[in-house]
């Protein structure tokens, strides 16, 4: 790497630790989500609260136990799964830009790209703050990684004139 994709590749570094991290809470979130299988939402939202020091009586607790309310264990157990493979996504993502691979380029814009049109959805459904820049955040992202992608294929041809 010369200089300037030595430079170039902080953002890389950046997006890789993100991705890593939340891949991490997502494992953590799989395992306290299959390690309460047996137990009632509404009791585990509530012993969560108190845990957290958080008021029972809060708007936000009422929202969440009604949520989990109707949750069977069956479904408990595909939101698991489903964490876990997210979370797998999330770390796959962050290891190959982290190691500054290529194909970890490649892969986060295809994974982080592939859920843009759910988050517009999600958007236009109900605009509120968090899922704008949520959408926000991961078009920057997908627009940062196209470019540097493109440097690097432009980089690497140059590369292979020059030899």
């Amino acid at each position: 790497m010369n200089e300037k994709s030595v430079r170039n590749s902080w953002g890389l570094l950046l997006i890789g630790a993100f991705k890593f991290i939340c891949g991490l809470l997502l494992v953590g979130l799989g395992i306290g989500l299959f390690r309460h299988l047996d137990r009632d939402p509404v009791e585990w939202v509530d012993h969560l609260a108190r845990a957290l020091r958080i008021d029972p009586d809060n708007h936000y607790v009422h929202g969440a136990i009604a949520r989990v309310s109707g949750i069977r264990p069956d479904q408990l157990r595909a939101i698991g799964i489903g964490t876990f493979l997210y979370a797998l996504m999330y770390l796959v993502e962050g290891t190959g830009l982290l190691l500054r691979k290529r194909w970890g380029e490649y892969f986060t814009v295809l994974a982080t790209g592939f859920f843009i049109p759910l988050e517009v959805y999600e958007v236009i459904r109900r605009v509120t703050a968090l899922r704008l820049g949520i959408l926000i955040i991961n078009v920057a992202i997908v627009i940062y990684l196209i470019i540097q992608v493109l440097k690097g294929r432009a980089e690497d041809k140059a590369k292979a004139t020059r030899s």
